[in-house]
């Protein structure tokens, strides 16, 4: 991939066509995109054009595809650690996992997407814009827990926070870092996740406002720690491929009809 401080970076990128008008970058963009900012006016162009051809993204969106998801992505890039292995789960146009290997050539981002048309356009995307620190894989993150982990896992848009909190968890490494970027609802939905993030043995858990007084909105971030997940009989983080299987789907719903179990082992009893 071509250095992104090199002025002349951007002109080994193929130009994408698209039949939608591309909006002008906001004078904010210049300054928060820096030198990537000849990609990410071409991964605009892909956005506006082909992945809302192919309903990747909704018509009205390409209209404010600066301020509602090119920069609403780029200022949490700030949050991620320098040099790490990234995942951006349920990747779909590639917000925010696009946005982070452009800015953030260090870091080395999988782009984990199941459905086969959107993991296509995030291939086109790779391609397209030379982003040799990115890659595709086209999964289910329930399916690949044993086989496929990074420093930190990233998400947007893509489930509560109660539910997205045991998949993000089984494909980060003990002590990693998730952000989840969410909207105006994100203390509503920490608070319903808050027993299941302590199950998970999640810390430092926090709300954040990446890119405050900078961007409008700024982005709403849910950030917290992955501890050492911990299991009789193993050591520290050592947990089974099964067991973090069914962390990621969550409490197991119980048949209909069936009655709840009885407790056998109460205070006292026998």
């Amino acid at each position: 991939m071509p250095r992104l401080d090199d002025p002349g970076a951007t002109s080994a990128v193929p130009a994408v066509p698209s039949s939608a008008a591309v909006p002008a970058a906001p004078r904010v963009a210049a300054e928060i995109f820096g030198p990537a900012l000849g990609l990410a006016e071409r991964y605009a162009a892909l956005l506006v054009g082909p992945a809302v051809e192919r309903g990747l993204l909704g018509p009205a969106e390409a209209s404010r595809v600066w301020d509602r998801h090119l920069l609403n992505c780029a200022v949490v890039a700030e949050l991620v650690p320098s040099g790490c292995a990234l995942i951006d789960l349920g990747s779909g146009a590639g917000l925010p996992g696009i946005v982070f290997a452009m800015l953030l050539p260090d870091v080395t981002v999988t782009l984990l997407e199941p459905i086969a048309r959107r993991a296509a356009f995030l291939e086109e995307c790779v391609q397209n814009l030379g982003l040799r620190n990115a890659g595709v894989r086209r999964g289910r993150a329930e399916e690949l827990v044993g086989q496929l982990s990074a420093d930190v896992v990233t998400a947007r848009a893509v489930a509560p926070m109660y539910k997205l909190a045991g998949l993000a968890v089984a494909l980060t490494n003990p002590g990693g870092v998730v952000l989840a970027i969410k909207g105006v609802g994100a203390a509503a939905e920490l608070a319903r996740a808050r027993p299941v993030l302590s199950r998970l043995g999640a810390r430092d858990v926090e709300v954040l406002h990446a890119g405050e007084g900078r961007v409008d909105p700024a982005a709403t971030v849910v950030r917290f720690t992955v501890g050492q997940v911990r299991s009789r009989g193993r050591r520290p983080g050592a947990a089974g491929a099964d067991e973090l299987r069914a962390r990621a789907r969550g409490p197991a719903r119980r048949p209909r009809g069936v009655p709840p179990a009885r407790h056998r082992g109460r205070r006292g009893g026998g």
